[in-house]
């Protein structure tokens, strides 16, 4: 169903077809569960929050006025879903953590090094995944997702100018995460 647009699929649904909003499913699924995992690091949670998206999207189809694309206002979901659910962990954590006293030494998750055989991909991803998640979630969207600075701006709430900079801030974060690791020579 490759010639039939977004917009018409929501169409037919909001005239009741609710089985074509599998295609839709089919059609963002990997995207937005990338993008999940990216931001949230762990793949049951970026499931669950997930089907929490497409769940929210459905009941709110008869509110997408068709402004933007359904994909912008749909990884808008997404992005929105996953702050929230992080912001879940970090209030759970620190109180976790004010309850213990002593402090970890996190700088060894760094201190490993990379096999001949990784793949590049695997890689790049794994360093994205150092990222803030504010950082990891633009690189994400713009590299991967293919995403312009204004749809990426529309997703997170954001100007087009302040997309830029974060782009900008992610990849020089990014550079540092590789070279204060002295990974940069595996990219060479």
């Amino acid at each position: 169903m490759k010639g039939v647009s977004d917009q018409e699929i929501i169409e037919s649904v909001k005239k009741g077809n609710h089985s074509d909003y599998a295609i839709l499913i089919d059609r963002y699924k990997n995207k937005a569960f990338s993008m999940l995992t990216r931001m949230l690091k762990n793949r049951m949670e970026a499931e669950e929050v997930l089907q929490d998206c497409f769940l929210k999207a459905f009941k709110g189809l008869n509110n997408f006025k068709g402004d933007s694309k359904f994909s912008t206002w749909f990884y808008k979901i997404v992005y929105n879903s996953a702050l929230s659910r992080l912001s879940v962990q970090k209030r759970k954590t620190e109180m976790e953590m004010s309850s213990v006293q002593d402090h970890f030494n996190l700088a060894s998750e760094y201190d490993y090094n990379l096999t001949e055989q990784k793949d590049l991909s695997l890689y790049i991803k794994e360093m994205v995944d150092k990222l803030p998640t504010n950082y990891a979630s633009v690189i994400s969207m713009f590299y991967l997702e293919n995403l312009s600075c204004e749809e990426i701006g529309d997703v997170m709430g954001t100007s087009v100018n302040n997309v830029k900079v974060m782009l900008h801030r992610s990849r020089s974060a990014l550079k540092d995460i590789m070279i204060k690791n002295n990974y940069s020579e595996e990219l060479l």
